[in-house]
């Protein structure tokens, strides 16, 4: 694993970035700007696997290449507050 940098959600991206990864990561912040979410503080990392870009955001949601098809990938991260994950149905 190479280690890349980071940055402010709204900031440049590096300009090394494939363009499907910089779309995905525009979306991912418009999409944070719709639902009004206070993200000014937090910040995206970039490392690099198998020379290829891997993109985390401070809330987990990540963006990987897909290495067949050269597609970014947007896996949001998982949610559990609130699940019922003990299963007592009270």
């Amino acid at each position: 694993m190479q280690l890349g940098t980071r940055w402010s959600v709204g900031g440049a991206a590096p300009a090394e970035l494939p363009a499907p990864v910089l779309g995905a990561v525009a979306q991912v912040e418009r999409e944070l700007s719709d639902q009004g979410v206070d993200a000014t503080s937090w910040r995206w990392t970039l490392t690099w696997l198998e020379h290829r870009p891997v993109v985390e955001l401070d809330d987990g949601t990540v963006v990987r290449v897909d290495a067949v098809t050269g597609e970014a990938r947007i896996h949001e991260p998982v949610d559990t507050e609130g699940d019922d994950a003990e299963g007592d149905g009270d």
